[in-house]
């Protein structure tokens, strides 16, 4: 099992790369294979909405995302984590997440009808989303959680975990908030139990139709 992290800061030291970072320790302790990428290291376009991905499903723009989108595909689940900026995520993770609609396939004649990729090859991913904001109330995160959980959504992941940290406004504070740490890694062990079960069943349900099969 993969479970891939994604920070949307430009601080690698900062409060969410560090908790983005303690979920994916507790996916390990759980037994996964992890990887983490900063998305500030990528040189990462903005989708220009061209609709070159609809017949190919690949993103006609050649630049670092072409890197990600393997991961992405190999990965059995997500870890987003992204700080708030001006009550949304960051300019970052949202270019990530716009480039990410090639993965979306839409019906000829009526867009109202789509599928994502994975759902298209009967593939479930599950993810968590990480948001981080300075401000004391939820009201001052905004759209955060949600940019990040319905965007995954749409492109075929269950969202079975939102963290959301409030106070942490100077690089590093969320070491010292026991809290914070404490639910990042949760929703880390949570994800890889998830899948594990997941698979688990998938098995059960397919040795059992195997069965009733041959009786």
């Amino acid at each position: 099992m993969k479970i891939l992290g994604i920070a949307g800061s430009k601080r690698k030291k900062g409060n969410t790369s560090i908790l983005v970072q303690e979920a994916l320790k507790a996916a390990q302790k759980e037994g996964a294979k992890t990887e983490l990428i900063f998305l500030g290291d990528y040189s990462i376009m903005d989708c220009l909405g061209c609709e070159g991905c609809r017949d190919t499903y690949r993103c006609v723009i050649n630049d670092d995302m072409q890197k990600i989108y393997p991961l992405l595909l190999e990965s059995d689940g997500l870890i987003l984590g992204s700080p708030t900026y001006f009550y949304n995520i960051s300019a970052d993770m949202k270019a990530f997440i716009d480039r990410c609609y090639c993965f979306e396939v839409f019906a000829e004649d009526d867009r109202s009808c789509w599928l994502s990729i994975n759902e298209a090859l009967g593939v479930v991913k599950y993810a968590a989303v990480i948001a981080v904001c300075e401000q004391q109330d939820e009201k001052d995160m905004g759209f955060t959680p949600e940019a990040m959980s319905l965007a995954l959504q749409a492109i075929g992941y269950r969202v079975i975990e939102q963290v959301k940290v409030f106070n942490l406004f100077k690089a590093g504070e969320a070491l010292d908030d026991s809290d914070a740490l404490r639910r990042s890694g949760r929703a880390g062990e949570k994800l890889v139990r998830t899948i594990r079960l997941r698979k688990e069943l998938e098995l059960k349900i397919k040795n059992m139709n195997t069965k009733n099969a041959e009786s």
